[in-house]
């Protein structure tokens, strides 16, 4: 089977296309024949190697130890292992799986659930990671509740756009930040209120929120502080390196005084609840992905060159099979 492999640290070209054998699903794992993956933060940032810290995320100092690529999957079942119980050949699944730049791939039954009859496989493979890290951060690191007031900064990009819709679903009023070509997709997709970062600074409006998740995070801790709520709640989901360990450890020393609380979420979890919970959440229309682009596995270099040189609206799909629906 044809996959995207890389054997040493670098930019995108890297990355190739090779022949390598098709695997076998062990007594726990569902084969899968891939229909379309989407590209994450994660996916360039390990292919990348940089900063230093990511090799060891990959597993290797030198070269990664695990040559594939790819996280969010989305295909048609064509095996299941023995103690496999919710999955049989046939079934439409979408999930997470490293190595999705492929033909086929084998994932564990707990990372898949079953694709909504109303999405294509390129849309169902733009949710996994980035819905994930949406609703983890709004909503058990942010603790989020109906009637207040939300800020998600970066609203524009793969997680930014599920945490505007998602925020929505909660029955919060989202205010969303992103740049000025971007204003009018975030409202169609449910924003109250946008603000375009490169005109005004949220962080010195005089607005208060009880929410911010900021996605790509570029303001300093005190920054974020002075804009919320007496008990409001800031959850750091990217950015920089330095940013994001700024606010795991400095986050907790600043939440000691007073009642607002500051933070960062982590790597989302991939669990079947949550991807059942966002499946419903599809099937009902109440959130939907915003696709930027897609293209061929051909043409992986291509789209990692896009991915990273420009600021996207929403994910970057690559298809495996043509015409997929």
């Amino acid at each position: 089977m044809k996959a995207v492999v890389y054997t040493e640290y670098g930019p995108p070209d890297v990355l190739k296309i090779e022949e390598i054998e098709k695997p076998r699903p062990d007594e726990n794992q569902v084969l899968i024949k891939v229909q379309a993956a989407s590209i994450n933060a994660g996916d360039y940032r390990v292919r990348g190697g940089k900063p230093f810290l990511i090799r060891l995320a990959a597993g290797g100092v030198l070269r990664p130890k695990d040559p594939r690529l790819g996280s969010d999957v989305a295909g048609r079942v064509e095996a299941v292992g023995e103690n496999v119980t919710q999955f049989r050949p046939g079934d439409e699944v979408f999930g997470c799986r490293n190595g999705a730049f492929a033909e086929y791939v084998c994932a564990r039954e707990g990372a898949l659930v079953l694709k909504p009859a109303n999405l294509s496989f390129a849309e169902a493979a733009a949710v996994p990671v980035a819905a994930l890290t949406a609703l983890q951060g709004i909503r058990y690191a942010g603790g989020i509740r109906p009637g207040q007031k939300v800020l998600i900064q970066g609203a524009s990009g793969g997680v930014g756009t599920f945490a505007v819709q998602l925020a929505k679903s909660f029955g919060a009023e989202v205010t969303a930040v992103c740049s000025t070509r971007n204003l009018d997709m975030v409202r169609s997709i449910g924003a109250d209120h946008v603000i375009d970062y490169t005109q005004e600074d949220f962080t010195r409006n005089r607005q208060h929120y009880d929410l911010i998740f900021a996605v790509n995070g570029y303001h300093s801790l005190l920054a974020y502080k002075r804009a919320l709520n007496p008990q409001g709640i800031y959850v750091c989901a990217g950015g920089t390196l330095p940013q994001f360990f700024q606010a795991m450890l400095l986050g907790s020393l600043m939440s000691r005084k007073g009642g607002k609380k500051m933070g960062s979420m982590g790597i989302a979890k991939v669990n079947q609840e949550d991807l059942v919970y966002l499946g419903e959440l599809l099937e009902a229309g109440k959130i939907v992905p915003v696709i930027d682009r897609s293209y061929p596995l051909s043409e992986i270099v291509e789209a990692f060159r896009y991915v990273e040189e420009e600021h996207t609206q929403g994910k970057v799909v690559i298809t495996v099979v043509q015409n997929n629906q």
